[in-house]
């Protein structure tokens, strides 16, 4: 199901950065995992698959502002698409590991947030991801998220030796 998804958004005409998961080719950071697939980027950010770890959708972020630089962010890709719905924009889906609930009901509700997904761009290519790929919109985003964060395995993901070398981890 996660590659027939795949395709499919491979083939939308839609543009997606407006959302924050254009299709690019930026290569991998240091913080990349060994065996990623990235699937979006964000601005720096991008969304892959890790090998090892099935279907899970991660956030990659350079910028480690919450102590990790990647994390879970969805079981699969058709949750990702449904978190996206959810909350109009994958910069709060990468922002939820830093958050508390108030957090993200204030960032939600700021008037940039609301002003910003109500653009035509965002609208069309929220549209297209429910119309063309058959997604539907996932409720409590916000406890999805946490959840899936809560007990993960992070030690068990691989890294290069670049990552250790520039992080100043002690590789295990």
């Amino acid at each position: 199901m996660e590659q027939e998804l795949l395709k499919k958004r491979k083939q939308l005409k839609q543009d997606l950065s407006w959302i924050g998961f254009a299709d690019e080719d930026n290569g991998e950071y240091y913080c990349t995992p060994v065996g990623a697939k990235i699937i979006g980027w964000d601005n720096g950010i991008h969304y892959c698959f890790v090998e090892g770890f099935g279907e899970t959708v991660f956030a990659v972020n350079p910028e480690n502002y919450c102590g990790r630089e990647v994390y879970p962010v969805a079981k699969n890709l058709y949750d990702f698409f449904s978190l996206i719905l959810a909350t109009k924009n994958t910069n709060v889906i990468h922002q939820v590991i830093s958050w508390d609930k108030r957090d993200y009901d204030e960032f939600m509700a700021s008037p940039d947030t609301v002003e910003y997904n109500a653009k035509r761009e965002v609208t069309e290519a929220l549209e297209a991801i429910r119309t063309e790929l058959g997604v539907s919109e996932m409720q409590n985003p916000f406890e999805y998220i946490k959840e899936i964060q809560k007990d993960f395995p992070y030690s068990k993901i691989k890294f290069s030796d670049e990552y250790y070398e520039v992080s100043g981890i002690e590789k295990p």
